[in-house]
């Protein structure tokens, strides 16, 4: 009896092993070829940002970039809505990913950044790292679950490589697709292809977005944490709005103009204006550049609205890259304007508005905490905890994802109604490790 129970012990423990080898090497091969692939793209953005920025007046070439970029899609025949929503949809319905969507995503973001289109690079990351896992997947004859979980890890590594933020990078994935669960067979995949990813970009020259708070964060007190809170309200409110914006602004777009060509030609058009006429070069891109002056306390007040505004442009028109760094772009200018008024200092409450109006839009609190860590090198997580808290529970269940399911109540200790199908369905083919 006790050499079966010891047989069986011994059994179970090599199918655990080699488990562990098969994900350990295919995370690593993911991670290195996404950090390759991400790390590329990451230098061809910063080109682009760079020649834009030495020569502003190609903005007005923006209406053009527009249209080379769906004649692509159209000329490889992908739909031009297929995006973000379909690598989030593809990890829980194994929903075939195009090929061609990960060089498309990748001319199309680079394009918008060459000429001026105020969008972000995230979607470009998760687009490109999902295309990739998923097509090696089925590359590897792998099952649908492992499909599912290796998409997961190209989404990670491609956004740690192009962000620098690993750890970050990971939990957004495992949090993002059905949150209020997470995909623990995911972790030691997801985690791994991450870390592969960011030893590669780092190894090839690429310097990962972090920021120094002038002052740094407060101690841990209650009138700190206090006026954090309130900070963080006040994000998830904008929070709302922001998605509420942008999610208009598309359906507005595709009722006023229905024609896509005329539409993402005619939102170039307005961009290209209201940037030349009115000298606003600053809000052209993703204006990284931007998040670092809030950091360093210097922010209109009304940047962060400005900021909402021409994204929401950009993106309903249909231009490629994401709303991420915008995202960071608004929480870090909307902190530095409203937290003297509470009483923080700018630099700081703009990483806290940065924390709080990232999990504001993508209902990731983890991934937020972590974000926080990492861009501003903290071992501090108390402050940004609680702003990654408020956020989270007064956002509701707005989002930057159609496709993303919140399966758990906010506020109860129970499902959401109706939440019940999609919790089975999540757990009927539960990943393998």
């Amino acid at each position: 009896m006790r050499k079966d129970r010891l047989l069986q012990t011994g059994l179970a423990a090599c199918q655990y092993f080699g488990a562990f080898l098969k994900w350990a090497l295919a995370a690593v091969c993911t991670g290195a070829l996404c950090g390759l692939l991400g790390t590329w793209f990451h230098h061809a953005i910063d080109l682009a940002t760079g020649f834009r920025q030495a020569y502003g007046y190609i903005i007005w070439l923006l209406p053009a970039a527009g249209l080379l970029t769906l004649l692509l899609y159209r000329l490889c025949r992908v739909g031009f809505c297929t995006g973000t929503n379909l690598i989030i949809t593809s990890v829980s319905t194994n929903e075939h990913i195009p090929v061609l969507l990960a060089p498309l995503i990748m001319a199309g973001t680079v394009l918008s950044h060459l000429f001026g289109a105020s969008v972000g690079r995230e979607g470009a990351a998760l687009q490109l790292g999902g295309s990739v896992g998923h097509n090696l997947g089925e590359l590897l004859r792998f099952d649908k679950d492992d499909v599912q979980v290796l998409s997961m890890c190209g989404m990670a590594a491609c956004f740690s490589s192009m962000f620098g933020t690993p750890m970050a990078a990971a939990m957004f994935v495992l949090e993002v697709v059905a949150v209020g669960t997470l995909r623990y067979g995911a972790f030691l995949p997801c985690v791994t292809a991450s870390f592969s990813a960011f030893w590669v970009s780092s190894r090839l020259g690429s310097k990962p977005m972090g920021y120094t708070i002038p002052n740094g964060a407060p101690d841990f007190r209650a009138l700190p944490a206090l006026q954090v809170a309130v900070l963080a309200a006040l994000c998830a409110l904008l929070g709302m709005l922001m998605c509420k914006t942008l999610h208009a602004a598309s359906h507005r777009a595709e009722k006023l103009i229905p024609n896509a060509y005329l539409r993402i030609a005619a939102g170039g058009l307005v961009m290209a204006a209201v940037v030349g006429v009115f000298g606003l070069y600053d809000y052209a891109g993703a204006g990284a550049h931007m998040i670092e002056r809030a950091v360093n306390g210097e922010a209109a007040p009304w940047a962060f609205l400005l900021k909402l505004a021409l994204t929401a442009l950009c993106v309903g028109a249909g231009y490629r890259g994401g709303e991420i760094v915008p995202t960071l772009f608004i929480g870090a200018t909307f902190g530095c304007a409203a937290g003297p008024l509470l009483g923080l200092e700018p630099g700081f409450a703009a990483a806290v508005g940065m924390t709080a109006l990232f999990c504001a839009v993508v209902n990731c609190p983890i991934a937020s905490i972590f974000l926080a860590a990492e861009l501003f090198s903290s071992t501090s997580f108390g402050l940004y905890a609680i702003a990654a808290a408020v956020a989270f529970v007064l956002s509701g269940y707005s989002g930057l994802y159609s496709s993303q399911s919140i399966v758990f109540s906010k506020v109860k200790h129970g499902l959401r109604d109706g939440a019940e199908h999609l919790r089975e369905g999540l757990s009927s083919s539960p990943p393998k490790l």
